[in-house]
């Protein structure tokens, strides 16, 4: 494996690296369509396969279809001149094939929309963005792709994903058909959806995308990488040892993203492969980055029993419209999904206690798929509120008659002690609503005997505080405030 991928990495950044080689000549040959462009013929199998170039040639044309249908969907957010989009242009019927400009120099239209954005100067990126990259890492590779994280010559890090070469799609498509260009239009293909995808769906929590680049490389003659906004994996162990206020983030993060999912311009769309791994990170913010196997079509049926929606703990029966449509499968499997990877492990554990009914309910009502994302995200949106407006501490602090001197402009530098969650895994940082809220706090622990008052704040506004042992050791500090148990 370490061979594997060191092998990836240094054909990367010897591809990226080394400005000689990413002046590309875009030379003519089988290459995956662009945007504009249509599949072409496949090239022919390796002999003796029978049927071989027939079966891959409808692979590629069925994968290139649904692109097409995706980049001609309903006009997305802020959408344009449907022109600039279009990927049937060149198709058979069409004004017939061209080479479309290199990405990196091809200029956007008069009028045309924005491309989302991105860091550094210019409406997107492209391949002349990728001639000075430097500390080129591998990330990880799938089914399909392989992710590369590089720093661009303005500082900014983002995420490259190409098709894995020595990855488990193309490998077994060319032992099966040995047309090893083909094969990798194939692949590329569903690199294409996703890009397509990503910039059809835009919202906060969908990856933004930021440009793509065609090179030569190896011998495929312009291959296609995808440049987006670079992201963390999501580690649930990790996150298991978060505070709940940003476990609760992710959860919120997620029902946004189902919402918009099940009301997009394309229609519902619901995710396949609905891992975490699926996921990442930006900024506390979770965001979808793997598309490629994102369905829009609902499900055709004769009856309710063609719409059995299954999972490995249980099934539902879902209802069959008059349309002859399953009612709502997109938006159930993302919504169960959501349930079984996120909400069940994330959403109640540590949570405030007058919080955990609105959240039991939550987590009951998805397990069971009583709601709809509509109801979901509104009962998120409740608790966010709650939250961050304190009315979840009504009728809930102790209203302690334990009495704290307070001490501006200072702070206890040492005499820490662990609690969970904590914001720091050396000591006891927690947020609070409020200063009766701190005290509550440090009341509850057997430990503290003082606390400390930051000027940084979480997500939704509340304070940090750091909860001591003691105040033997005060030291001045402009940017905090220091409270120590003077009773008691």
């Amino acid at each position: 494996m370490r061979r594997r991928r060191a092998a990836v990495a240094a054909g990367f950044c010897a591809s990226f690296l080394l400005g000689s080689v990413l002046n590309v000549l875009f030379a003519p040959g089988s290459e995956p369509p662009r945007p504009g462009q249509s599949p072409g013929p496949s090239p022919a199998p390796s002999p003796g396969r029978r049927g071989g170039r027939g079966e891959l040639a409808r692979q590629i044309r069925a994968r290139y279809e649904e692109v097409q249908r995706y980049s001609r969907g309903g006009p997305a957010p802020g959408a344009g001149r449907p022109e600039r989009r279009r990927l049937m242009d060149l198709a058979p019927g069409g004004p017939g094939l061209q080479r479309p400009r290199p990405p990196g120099t091809r200029p956007l239209p008069d009028g045309a929309p924005g491309w989302p954005p991105a860091p550094g100067p210019g409406p997107r990126l492209g391949c002349a963005a990728l001639r000075n990259v430097s500390g080129a890492q591998y990330v990880g590779s799938g089914y399909t792709k392989a992710v590369y994280r590089v720093r661009l010559p303005g500082g900014a890090a983002v995420a490259l994903k190409a098709v894995d070469f020595s990855g488990h799609d193309l490998g077994s498509c060319v032992r099966e058909f040995g047309a090893r260009r083909g094969c990798y239009r194939l692949a590329a293909h569903k690199l294409l959806k996703e890009m397509v995808l990503l910039e059809r769906l835009r919202h906060p929590n969908v990856l933004q995308l930021y440009g793509y680049c065609y090179q030569d490389s190896e011998d495929i003659p312009d291959t296609l990488t995808t440049i987006t906004e670079l992201g963390a994996p999501v580690e649930m162990i990790q996150l298991l040892q978060t505070s709940w206020e940003d476990r609760f983030r992710i959860c919120l993060s997620l029902g946004r993203l189902l919402h918009h999912l099940a009301h997009s311009p394309l229609g519902s769309v619901t995710l396949l492969d609905f891992r975490p791994r699926q996921f990442v990170l930006v900024d506390g913010e979770l965001k979808v980055t793997d598309l490629d196997d994102a369905r829009v079509e609902e499900t055709p049926c004769a009856s309710s029993a063609n719409c059995i929606l299954e999972f490995p703990a249980r099934n539902f029966t879902l209802p069959c419209s008059t349309q002859g449509w399953c009612e709502g499968m997109n938006e159930k499997r993302n919504l169960y999904n959501a349930y079984r990877f996120f909400f069940t492990y994330l959403l109640p554990h540590s949570a405030p206690p007058s919080l955990r009914p609105l959240l039991d309910s939550i987590v009951n009502a998805t397990g069971e798929l009583t709601w709809g994302v509509d109801e979901t995200l509104a009962q998120l949106e409740k608790v966010l509120h709650l939250y961050r407006s304190g009315q979840y501490l009504q009728n809930s602090t102790t209203g302690s008659s334990a009495e704290y001197q307070r001490l501006p402009d200072s702070t206890i530098p040492q005499e820490d002690y662990r609690c969970w969650p904590s914001y720091h895994h050396g000591s006891c940082l927690l947020s609070v609503f409020n200063l009766a809220e701190a005290v509550d706090v440090c009341e509850s622990h057997a430990q503290c005997r003082a606390f400390v008052v930051t000027n940084q704040t979480t997500w939704t506004g509340r304070q940090l505080v750091f909860f001591k042992t003691g105040w033997s050791h005060v030291v001045p500090d402009l940017n905090k405030t220091t409270y120590v148990r003077a009773s008691g």
